[in-house]
């Protein structure tokens, strides 16, 4: 999975790429995908505390490719985190509604809606 990180006023964007799972790294060695939750993590040391996940180009996902989002959503939330996701394709989508995550999500199909909102301060999940 690629992951280029852009920056909105004081949200910070991450536009995710390729096949959100686990099991890539493992199957074609270290470097080769980035784990979703590190990074969130970092971001939070750095200071970044409004965070947008965009889904739209992932091509692949499995359940430990969801599980890293939740992962990530939990790593965060006790660090003040504010997690949206951003056009999950079906295949995300699908995942998050069979392992009832989609309620704890707050999932936005337009950018600048999603923007707005957490400018405004509006938690993940809320």
């Amino acid at each position: 999975m690629d992951c280029t990180i852009r920056h909105i006023h004081d949200v910070t964007v991450l536009d995710l790429k390729g096949r959100l799972s686990l099991g890539e790294a493992l199957a074609f060695g270290p470097g080769s995908d980035i784990v979703l939750t590190e990074t969130i993590r970092d971001l939070l040391k750095a200071g970044h505390k409004k965070i947008l996940l965009n889904l739209a180009a992932i091509t692949y996902a499995d359940s430990s490719g969801v599980g890293q989002l939740a992962g990530a959503l939990a790593t965060g939330r006790t660090r003040g985190l504010e997690l949206k996701l951003l056009s999950p394709v079906k295949q995300v989508r699908d995942l998050l509604r069979v392992t009832h995550l989609e309620s704890i999500f707050d999932i936005q199909d337009d950018e600048a809606a999603a923007l707005a909102s957490l400018s405004q301060g509006t938690a993940a999940g809320a």
